[in-house]
């Protein structure tokens, strides 16, 4: 009776130790397969002010030399500020925002399996940065150069010697006709006086 209960007794554990191997054997190819775990922004955040960095959480350490991680804006526009920072199981990122709308930060690494391990963390900036004004509006009339004064004369001195040179030729001229007259008018007399009467 008692070999009959041993018997039973030892089925029942190598029954239970099957159960346990077999329940307790995918956990090692889950362990090595690395994944993520969470990130700051969370994915389907939104944003009023946008992260100095984003960081991503793993479930293993993730290699250096084989994770990447970009990150893209609005128009596909690359939106990081420099290259990625590990620590432990976290990587960091230095974020460059650009204008409002959706970012996607898109990362690739390879589990210890060897399986490698991909996925995506999206995140929405309602207020974006905003380029500068240009100087001068497109279409607006450019601002005229002031304007400089009336040239002087090329030679000050010059011209006013012509203007005198023209008044004593003017005097000469008023000088001549007098005495001219009086010449006539002396001529005219003498030949009165020297008339018969």
């Amino acid at each position: 009776m008692g070999g009959r209960v041993d018997r039973a007794t030892r089925t029942w554990l190598v029954l239970l130790g099957v159960v346990a191997g077999a329940t307790l054997l995918p956990a090692a190819p889950a362990a090595a397969h690395n994944s993520l775990t969470g990130s700051e922004p969370r994915d389907g955040a939104r944003l009023a002010a946008a992260p100095q960095r984003i960081e991503l959480r793993f479930l293993a350490t993730p290699k250096e030399a084989t994770t990447t991680v970009t990150v893209t804006g609005p128009d596909n526009a690359a939106a990081t500020a420099g290259a990625p920072t590990f620590s432990g199981k976290r990587v960091s990122v230095p974020f460059r925002a650009g204008p409002a709308g959706l970012y996607t930060v898109t990362y690739r690494l390879a589990s210890d399996d060897g399986h490698p391990v991909k996925g995506e963390v999206r995140f929405t900036l309602t207020t974006g940065t905003t380029a500068s004004p240009a100087a001068t509006p497109t279409g607006a009339a450019p601002t005229p150069a002031p304007t400089s004064a009336a040239p002087a004369p090329a030679n000050p001195s010059s011209a006013a010697g012509q203007g005198d040179d023209d008044a004593g030729t003017g005097w000469w001229w008023a000088g001549g006709a007098v005495v001219a007259l009086a010449v006539l008018g002396g001529a005219v007399l003498l030949r009165r006086r020297a008339a018969p009467t």
